[in-house]
């Protein structure tokens, strides 16, 4: 990368004064319909998805020191699970730093986006299709307008690269180029996903649907990094203050429905047959400390694209968290490297479905 890393020792002052004023110039809110498919029904409720856009044009016109004017594309962000748009705002700001318009949708149930439960902690969905069907929608419209005769490519985290990896599937060329980032290709449950599939059947079976699952709670009144503890508590420190002040943001745990419609999203994304239709160039990050989904579901997505003829590249970070995005900036200066090298089409030395690490040790 060009541009320096935000100080983590003035995390908060440089989000503050330097970062969130420039995105402010540059964005543009809006809402779109829900998406319509033939396999979903209606919308449990009414209303519009929310989401964010930002120009690189007009970010560029702001003359930021060491921010060279240059226009490559276009990324649609999918975000991961309880996350909204504000959430990547230190994302998206490297994104417009390296010539990249950014659209950020936020998932149903998230954010400004509809929700179909009354609880702000809890994430209900009635249909893991409606995400992919939303983002499909998203990108074929609002990304494709601000991209232009550009790239479109896609970045996404979590759940959101679980929606991506369907989206990809069943759209092959809906992106130009994806970025799948510790995705939920398979949650962690805590049991093995051949028995949470029924369990949660059950569960939602006998009305318990929209309940919180179990061992997870309300929006917690005070931060922790509890299973993040390597991450950069600047970083994390900064989120949890902004979901603090604004109750869209409090979503944080998950009811048996998502469960269930998490494990068929899976089931969906792993099919050899799904893989075979993934044509995008794609580049996986894999988090080596991560807790929340399951590294070899993200090893066995990888083969089973690569054994399809698929171009799929698989990197490592042995030090990071699930949100690699929030570590140090000693591990997030080499994943912002490969994946910038990725989108701007100079990472030759990456082998398809490279399972090795990249070494993060020596970083400053």
């Amino acid at each position: 990368m060009q541009m320096p890393l935000i100080d983590e020792t003035n995390y908060a002052g440089e989000m503050r004064d330097t970062v969130l004023p420039a995105l402010a110039r540059c964005c543009d809110e809006g809402w779109m319909e829900p998406a319509e498919a033939a396999d979903l029904q209606p919308a449990p409720s009414p209303g519009k998805l929310h989401y964010r856009c930002y120009d690189a044009t007009k970010f560029a016109a702001l003359n930021i020191d060491g921010v060279v004017a240059r226009l490559r594309g276009t990324v649609v962000v999918s975000h991961g699970f309880t996350e909204f748009a504000t959430r990547y705002s230190e994302m998206i700001w490297y994104f417009l730093c390296q010539g990249y318009s950014v659209c950020v949708l936020e998932h149903r149930g998230h954010g400004y986006s509809p929700r179909d439960i009354n609880d702000p902690a809890l994430v209900w969905i009635d249909d893991y299709r409606r995400y992919a069907a939303d983002l499909a929608q998203f990108t074929q419209t609002v990304g494709r307008e601000y991209a232009g005769d550009r790239p479109l490519g896609l970045f996404s985290h979590s759940m959101g690269g679980g929606i991506g990896a369907i989206a990809m599937e069943r759209h092959p060329s809906l992106f130009d180029k994806a970025v799948l980032s510790s995705p939920m290709l398979a949650p962690q449950t805590g049991m093995a996903m051949w028995l949470t599939g029924p369990l949660m059947a059950v569960a939602c079976g006998v009305g318990l649907g929209k309940h919180v699952a179990l061992g997870h709670g309300s929006f917690p009144v005070e931060f922790n990094m509890q299973g993040e503890e390597d991450a950069s508590e600047a970083r994390m420190r900064w989120c949890y203050d902004q979901r603090l002040a604004d109750k869209h943001y409090y979503t944080y745990s998950p009811t048996y429905g998502w469960v269930r419609e998490a494990v068929k999203l899976s089931r969906e994304a792993l099919k050899p047959s799904s893989c075979e239709r993934l044509e995008t160039p794609t580049l996986l990050c894999q988090a080596g400390k991560d807790i929340w989904v399951l590294n070899e579901a993200e090893n066995r997505f990888a083969r089973q694209v690569a054994d399809a003829g698929g171009d799929l590249r698989l990197v490592r970070f042995d030090d990071s968290v699930h949100s690699i995005f929030t570590m140090p900036n000693r591990v997030l200066a080499p994943y912002l490297d490969t994946l910038f090298d990725f989108l701007d089409d100079s990472a030759d030395g990456l082998a398809f479905a490279d399972l090795g690490a990249v070494d993060t040790a020596e970083r400053p």
